[in-house]
């Protein structure tokens, strides 16, 4: 089946099985390997994108439920070449160790401060909960996401 969505502020066409997910048409058919599969059952995190601004599991989504869909992965968060904010506090922080969990946690991060700039810890440790790690201890996840934070907070200062 035909699908069509914009990627990372990109449209993007793929011709997916309708069985396919999200994450394996994002990484097999399109090429963004940034997006990793761990559990294949949603409860690990490692897949987590954006769609529509929303942090979804890409392991339990259709590629095909993505037409028209705006689709934001960890490839996305940098640009022209530069680390975003969030991933500069990942690395400040050493909030990623074997990295397979990081993407996951970036767009779960992301995705929360782009509606909740200004959620307190408790809100962030509940959110980024949803997310495993083996590595971190997840301290230095919070520092980091904390650390990012005000940028957030005055981009959404500034919005009209």
């Amino acid at each position: 089946m035909r699908t069509t969505f914009n990627l990372n502020r990109k449209s993007v066409e793929a011709e997916p099985e309708p069985r396919t997910t999200l994450a394996d048409c994002l990484r097999d058919e399109l090429r963004h390997t940034g997006t990793h599969i761990g559990c294949e059952h949603g409860v690990c995190g490692a897949c987590t994108v954006l769609v529509d601004g929303a942090a979804v599991r890409s392991c339990l989504m259709l590629a095909v439920q993505a037409d028209g869909c705006d689709v934001e992965t960890v490839e996305g968060l940098a640009e022209n070449g530069a680390l975003s904010v969030l991933q500069k506090a990942f690395r400040k922080h050493h909030a990623l160790q074997c990295g397979f969990c990081t993407p996951g946690f970036l767009m779960t991060a992301h995705g929360l401060l782009l509606r909740e700039p200004f959620a307190g810890p408790d809100r962030i440790r509940d959110v980024l909960a949803g997310s495993l790690c083996r590595c971190t201890g997840y301290i230095p996840i919070l520092e980091a996401v904390l650390d990012a934070q005000q940028a957030y907070q005055q981009t959404r200062k500034s919005m009209p």
